[in-house]
């Protein structure tokens, strides 16, 4: 039978309305809810209703074109992703962008020290075999600097995912909510990487070095995170304090009278960037920076927060939080 037969039957459309946001279930849900809960409740339902009738229409159309070979359409996405198929992820208010500062958690067991000095040592020799203490700060050295730093630390994320991920399934249990912020911190760090490189276009010779560190690193975290997922995490806390440094070096050098990048001031931001953070159109890269030292600083607390949980803990951050 032809779709257009059942676009224009009803009973086609019960279905989709029954796909667990029926006005039946909204009902109950607010006879029960607090008065914000209510109005969350029927913003959900408001949402997933116009979807589902913009679903409809489109299989209406779509059979009126080509009624033998259109995907029947069943069900609406839980969360909408929007065009650009990004995971949930902070929106900063503006006012908190300008309080995110540089901060530190002393290290309290071995563990700690450990982690914190393994840190200290690759920042170290990161300075100088990149150049990065020696000279005045050029958008060229910030933009390599970002790029090469962004490229390993999109790595901790994907890896303490899948490793959970993998566990869960051979231990026939919940995650307990790990798993999803785990992963978007890791696509978080990917998007500070793409809109870099929106500016900075690498050599064969700085691929082949972020190739090689990339293998190093992944390797030297996959094999730790079997050992000892909490060393990891507070690892990774320690790395993001070190984000927010730098970070916080770059917008100086773009504030400061005399600063090397003050250029990033009016340079018009990435529009990658603009529609990932929901930026004004006039957005400068200045902007664009305010908003990954927040993420930086966002992913530090998660990560020292993570390292003090049991490991069957509950995450008590929710999508995009």
């Amino acid at each position: 039978m032809k779709l257009s037969k059942f676009a224009s039957n009803p009973a086609f459309v019960h279905p989709l309305l029954r796909r667990g946001f029926t006005p039946l279930v909204f009902k109950a849900r607010f006879s029960t809810s607090t008065n914000e809960a209510k109005d969350k409740d029927k913003d959900d339902y408001n949402r997933v209703k116009d979807a589902m009738e913009a679903k409809k229409k489109g299989i209406e159309e779509n059979s009126k074109l080509s009624p033998d070979n259109v995907n029947e359409i069943y069900s609406t996405p839980s969360i909408d992703f929007g065009s650009d198929y990004t995971l949930p992820h902070p929106i900063w208010k503006a006012d908190y962008l300008q309080k995110v500062a540089p901060d530190h958690k002393p290290p309290t067991s071995k563990m700690d020290f450990l982690a914190y000095w393994t840190i200290q040592a690759i920042r170290f020799n990161f300075d100088w075999m990149s150049g990065w203490v020696f000279g005045k700060v050029t958008p060229e050295k910030a933009l390599s600097r970002i790029v090469f730093l962004e490229s390993i630390a999109g790595v901790p994320g994907s890896i303490a995912g899948i490793l959970r991920h993998l566990a869960s399934l051979r231990g026939l249990r919940r995650d307990n909510g790990w798993i999803h912020t785990l992963f978007e911190e890791a696509e978080n760090e990917r998007m500070h990487l793409l809109t870099a490189i929106e500016l900075k276009k690498p050599t064969p010779f700085f691929k082949l070095m972020v190739w090689l560190s990339q293998g190093v690193f992944f390797n030297f975290f996959f094999l730790s995170y079997l050992i000892s997922p909490k060393f990891c995490h507070r690892l990774v806390g320690y790395l993001e304090e070190q984000a927010v440094v730098t970070y916080s070096k770059i917008i100086h050098e773009i504030e400061s009278p005399d600063g090397g990048l003050k250029e990033w001031d009016y340079t018009p931001a990435p529009e990658i960037a603009r529609q990932y953070w929901k930026l004004a159109y006039n957005s400068s890269i200045k902007d664009v920076i305010y908003v990954i030292r927040a993420d930086e600083s966002h992913h530090m607390s998660v990560n020292h927060s993570f390292a003090g949980l049991g490991h069957t803990d509950p995450n008590p951050f929710k999508p995009g939080h």
